[in-house]
């Protein structure tokens, strides 16, 4: 799951990386004022925040999901280790004649 989520984010953030880029060298290199351009860098930077938070938003959700989801296996893998040590003390504290009486055949 590391590896999908780091994937996911290296994407994500590759993607905002080149569409920033992509934006201010286009805006720096039309012929607009200079009020104009910055702007329009400034709008950039306000959209790309916002695309970075909404991704960031949705890594979180996965990340926990998947906390969530090692969290109700652990638990019941300690369950399960739990019922198995019980039960294994009620075995060991048995008498050796209950044993040997549950071992041997019943006679009919």
């Amino acid at each position: 799951m590391s590896d999908k989520g780091s994937s996911a984010l290296e994407v994500t953030l590759s993607f905002l990386i080149g569409t920033a880029t992509g934006f201010i060298l286009g805006v720096l290199f039309a012929p607009a004022s200079g009020a104009e351009t910055r702007k329009k860098v400034q709008d950039s930077a306000v959209k790309t925040g916002e695309k970075a938070k909404e991704s960031y938003d949705r890594i979180a959700k996965e990340a926990e999901k998947g906390i969530k989801v090692v969290k109700e296996k652990t638990t019941e893998g300690i369950d399960a280790i739990k019922e198995f040590v019980d039960k294994k003390k009620k075995e060991l504290s048995k008498r050796p004649e209950d044993v040997a009486k549950e071992e041997m055949p019943s006679e009919k």
